[in-house]
């Protein structure tokens, strides 16, 4: 069965009554949600920064083995061409054999200096580990507190929030999908989340632009639909202000007197 405008009208206005509730209560949250969502984040790259270290020191070591065998290798050859050395039979055989030794007692020299800045590599990134750690552990306490805390704003809210969504998708069942997709967009593009409002003062309840009489009384009417010409929200309602008389001043018997 087709709603009516005005079961329209009402459907709009109890689900933007609905919506203005659940934002009351995001915003007794405050920040809390993204600061939870930002340590969240701040810790997991504290993990892959860690887990990074870790692979760069597992490198590191590896390379400390593959100089260590090769010094190894050097010290093997030099003590090779140390033996050839004293079986030579003319100077130019001693001269290429001792340019050979010289050259791995080069490279012993080299992975032995090698070694060292490698080492050293690993106390800088084992002191990175350690500050890191700390950082990541500062952070988790960070995060249970704002956690704890968030927590029990939401169990607060929790009972209320919950029928309150009920209510909502019941609402929105009930609406047109595109009726309910034009709401969703106002909604969204509000700064204060109000897609339905009133007239106020002869003026948009959102937007503060004038709304002439005509088009009030067609929003009185309620026969359809009235959106604000300014900012496109749906009025729904004309909000009558009644100013009371200001009081007669009462003038005294001898000023009267003193008149006459």
């Amino acid at each position: 069965m087709a709603l009516t405008v005005d079961q329209k009208l009402n459907l709009l206005e109890s689900l933007q009554a609905i919506d203005s509730k659940l934002d009351r209560i995001k915003t007794l949250r405050g920040d809390l949600p993204e600061e939870v969502s930002d340590l969240e984040d701040e810790i997991e790259g504290y993990q892959t920064r860690l887990v990074k270290f870790q692979s760069d020191i597992e490198s590191l070591n590896k390379e400390i083995s593959e100089r260590k065998d090769g010094i190894k290798k050097a010290e093997a050859l030099h003590a090779k061409y140390k033996e050839q050395q004293m079986n030579v039979r003319n100077n130019r055989e001693y001269d290429a054999i001792t340019k050979e030794m010289d050259l791995q007692e080069l490279e012993i020299q080299i992975c032995d200096k090698k070694i060292k800045e490698i080492r050293f590599s690993i106390e800088n990134k084992d002191a990175e580990v350690e500050n890191t750690k700390n950082q990541l552990n500062g952070r988790r306490i960070d995060l249970d507190n704002k956690k704890n805390e968030l927590t029990e704003l939401m169990q607060e809210s929790q009972e209320e929030e919950a029928k309150l969504l009920e209510q909502k998708e019941k609402n929105i069942k009930k609406m047109d999908e595109r009726l309910y997709e034009s709401y969703a967009r106002l909604r969204k593009n509000a700064r204060n989340g109000l897609a339905v409002v009133s007239v106020k003062r002869d003026a948009c309840g959102g937007c503060f632009n004038s709304v002439p009489p005509q088009r009030q009384y067609e929003i009185r009417e309620r026969k359809k639909i009235m959106v604000c010409e300014h900012c496109g929200r749906i009025l729904t309602d004309v909000e009558v202000i009644i100013e009371e008389e200001a009081p007669k001043k009462k003038t005294s018997r001898k000023k009267a007197v003193e008149n006459e």
